[in-house]
């Protein structure tokens, strides 16, 4: 006889909405919440989870934050919350570089020396 064991991560979406102006990029976006984890698996069937974190996407301009792991877990079992800016960590600005200058209504990024 044998066993089929693994250890894999995994990465599961969680249904939230929360629409909010960006901090990162200053337009309108939802916020993605997403759970990451390692399993181990039996017989491809993950039996055993740990190193959960919760992640938020934003939609706009795909900047990721770190969710506080309570705030986290309420979103997971279904509860209705609302995220502060405090339960959040930047983990990534998506690409956007925060201190270059930055047109409000469209996005557009510029050169330090631009006027406009």
């Amino acid at each position: 006889m044998f066993f089929i064991i693994g250890i894999t991560d995994g990465r599961r979406d969680l249904d939230f909405t929360q629409t909010v102006i960006c901090d990162n990029c200053g337009k309108y976006g939802r916020y993605q919440v997403f759970m990451t984890y390692m399993a181990l698996s039996l017989f491809f069937i993950p039996c055993f989870k740990w190193n959960r974190h919760y992640y938020v996407r934003m939609s706009c301009c795909n900047a990721i934050y770190e969710l506080d792991p309570e705030i986290g877990k309420k979103i997971a079992r279904g509860e209705q919350i609302d995220i502060r800016p405090e339960h959040l960590k930047r983990v990534s600005n998506g690409g956007w570089n925060i201190y270059a200058k930055r047109c409000r209504n469209c996005g557009y990024q510029t050169a330090e020396d631009f006027e406009y």
